[in-house]
């Protein structure tokens, strides 16, 4: 989820029954991005979402 839609994320997970649901929350926009710095982004939500599914800190 990119940080302007966080609280639309927040919101659909607690009408799904889901409050809390954690997710992984990048730089916004991304559509105006280039290569390097998607590719950035996306090396850092993918360590977001490994520590949000194994529960370790760092």
């Amino acid at each position: 989820m990119t940080e302007t839609f966080v609280s639309a994320a927040e919101l659909m997970a607690r009408v799904l029954g889901a409050d809390g649901y954690p997710f992984a929350v990048i730089e916004h926009p991304i559509s105006s991005a280039d290569g390097p710095a998607l590719a950035a982004r996306a090396q850092r939500a993918a360590a977001d979402c490994a520590r949000l599914l194994t529960g370790a800190d760092g």
